[in-house]
């Protein structure tokens, strides 16, 4: 647990790791009853820096609401919370896990009068996929599971229960030796990775698919969008097809624990020479210099602790 920090935000107390406890017959344990966020902060020549928090805690709140989740904390008591466990917790980059979820009181179903409780930890995870895919590329494999229809589940939210949906696309994928997951909506056109928004480049424009897709509006991908057009290249939004996807010049992943992630292998389909894409790693430059601090023109993206 050493990646992990001393201390948890919990039900709007301070409380040591270990002491960060529920009940096992709580109603998330049985039915995934819950909504959470995934936050990065940055060292940066300002000190530590929460990117696009409020966001962040928007979503957070927007995801509990399309659940019947009420969450006693208001955005800015969240985002309030965040900020002072980072600077209790003494760490520079992490990553900030808020969640919400049906406490106990009732087995059923429907929750009923279980209590709604909520939570932020910070731990170091490091490079979600692996430093080596961000640096060349990762292989990555169409996932035999399909993503779920946007009908199934209110549509762009970040819910517990409909990852498991995720969780076995990229338990597949590490079983055959691949980093990540694919899915396929049913009409096989592209979704997403098991945690990720996908970005393919041709001829020099980058093309992502829309909501159509049974995509999360990932708040990367939509800084993405601003970024690329600061730096004077254009992207269009659609449905990507497989087609599409295999005849791309580049392809990669983005989102906030895996930031701009290359993708140099589709199974047994090698992209770009089997190289990290050049307008790829241009893309992650850039947003690594916004994330980290090195660029006034993004501040108001940056939440500094200090």
């Amino acid at each position: 647990m050493s990646n992990y920090s001393k201390y948890i935000w919990f039900d709007g107390k301070f409380i040591a790791f270990n002491d960060a406890k529920i009940h096992v017959m709580s109603h998330v344990i049985h039915y995934g009853s819950a909504v959470f966020e995934g936050i990065k902060c940055y060292n940066t020549d300002k000190g530590p820096a929460i990117f696009k928090l409020k966001e962040h805690m928007e979503r957070l709140h927007h995801s509990a609401n399309a659940f019947k989740i009420s969450i006693p904390f208001s955005v800015e008591t969240l985002c309030s919370a965040a900020i002072d466990l980072i600077k209790k917790n003494e760490v520079k980059d992490c990553y900030l896990r808020p969640v919400a979820f049906y406490g106990y009181d009732t087995l059923g179903v429907h929750p009923k009068d279980c209590p709604i409780q909520a939570s932020i930890a910070t731990l170091n995870w490091g490079a979600y996929v692996s430093k080596e895919a961000l640096a060349k590329g990762a292989k990555i494999t169409i996932s035999p599971w399909k993503k779920y229809k946007s009908n199934a589940f209110p549509e762009s939210t970040k819910a517990a229960g409909p990852y498991l949906n995720s969780m076995l696309a990229v338990q597949d994928a590490k079983s055959r030796g691949f980093d990540e997951a694919l899915l396929l909506n049913e009409d096989n056109s592209i979704a997403e990775g098991s945690g990720q928004n996908i970005f393919i480049i041709k001829d020099g424009i980058f093309h992502t698919n829309d909501k159509n897709s049974n995509i999360l509006m990932g708040i990367t991908r939509s800084t993405l969008f601003t970024l690329i057009e600061d730096m004077g290249l254009k992207y269009k939004i659609d449905k990507i097809s497989q087609d599409e996807l295999f005849n791309a010049d580049e392809v990669f992943y983005c989102g906030s624990a895996s930031e701009v992630t290359p993708i140099r292998q589709i199974d047994d389909h090698i992209i770009n020479d089997g190289k990290a894409g050049k307008l790829t790693l241009k893309l992650q430059e850039k947003y690594y210099n916004v994330v980290r601090g090195k660029e006034a023109k993004y501040f108001d993206w940056l939440t500094f602790t200090n």
